[in-house]
């Protein structure tokens, strides 16, 4: 199909597509070699991110950053919402993606898979903090059922996605360590219980408290902040039974098909101007208009690559066949 379309609605049709159409050659450069721009930079930029939570308009949180990188960088940027981590990575090694948000498994996962891609900055919830959070392992108040990951054993257990990293690795993780499952493999996951995949974390903790689930994961913020904001949740109706360690945080990364010169320009950008006080100050936003993602960051700070080797060892403590290439 996308033989037969001009550059421009090939573009448009971009846009707009899922992960499988990510897969079918979505590219600014699958006519030939690809065009750049004064500052070297491809004409069209492809940003894609998987959601965090169920939003039908999950590009108007990265708004301000699209408006950064098209000044920035003098290229337009099309925003791809994909419907999983999957298509985000498959995007990656095809070189149909340039730029991507990544969770830290699937950030990890890609890497594994073949995807050439460079960390160009982590988010971070407040300025001057640390880039990191934490898996939760959640109950409704009330049920005197479930008070720790032992008590998950025979229940209806909410998870997010596979590729989760605080929604299913680090909690398999958790879930070794109690003795409820012996890997990660979702086999010996659904012998011990009944695995649920919600698909986002604000669903997986809804279903936690509709009942849906007697039990689930979700990632801090979430449940702490961002559903008791909108007034999903109100304080008290969820319990935290677990807590994982200190994850490290979503991270924005790059195709290293771009050039290292644009990864780091790009690197640059992000550590320097995609803060809520920066771009409010270049009047791409106002208030918490300017948090960016949909996990709701103040900002991006550098990171190495090497800040996901915890990711990496709970790989090697689950075994999941998630982490394999």
């Amino acid at each position: 199909m996308f033989d037969r379309l001009t550059r421009p609605a090939r573009t448009a049709a971009c846009a707009v597509a899922s992960a499988a159409l990510l897969l079918a050659g979505c590219s600014s450069s699958d006519s030939g070699p690809e065009a750049t721009n004064d500052q070297g930079f491809p004409d069209t930029i492809t940003l894609a991110a998987i959601p965090a939570e169920n939003s039908a308009d999950m590009r108007g949180s990265y708004e301000p950053l699209i408006a950064l990188l098209e000044k920035e960088t003098g290229s337009t940027v099309e925003f791809v919402q994909a419907s999983d981590y999957a298509g985000v990575i498959e995007g990656m090694i095809a070189e149909n993606v340039d730029l991507a948000f990544f969770g830290p498994f699937a950030y990890v996962v890609a890497g594994l898979n073949g995807a050439e891609i460079t960390p160009v900055g982590a988010v971070i919830a407040e300025e001057g903090a640390e880039p990191g959070y934490q898996s939760y392992g959640l109950a409704r108040s009330d049920n005197a059922a479930v008070n720790g990951l032992a008590d998950f054993a025979g229940k209806k257990v909410c998870f997010v996605d596979p590729g989760s990293t605080s929604g299913f690795l680090y909690p398999s993780a958790g879930l070794i360590e109690s003795g409820v499952i012996t890997s990660g493999s979702e086999a010996d996951i659904s012998a011990a219980m009944t695995p649920i995949f919600a698909g986002s974390h604000d669903a997986s903790a809804l279903s936690i408290k509709n009942g849906d689930c007697d039990a689930g994961f979700a990632f801090d913020s979430m449940v702490d902040e961002t559903m008791i904001q909108k007034g999903d949740l109100a304080p008290g109706d969820l319990k935290t039974v677990w807590k994982s360690e200190m994850i490290a945080g979503s991270v924005f990364a790059a195709n290293d098909a771009l050039g290292q010169e644009s990864i780091d320009k790009l690197k640059t950008i992000f550590s320097e101007k995609a803060n809520a006080k920066a771009m409010a100050a270049e009047g791409f936003c106002e208030g918490d208009a300017c948090l960016i993602t949909d996990e709701r960051a103040w900002g991006v700070v550098p990171v190495e690559d090497s800040a996901y080797d915890g990711v990496r060892k709970v790989c090697e403590i689950t075994g999941s066949e998630k982490c394999k290439a």
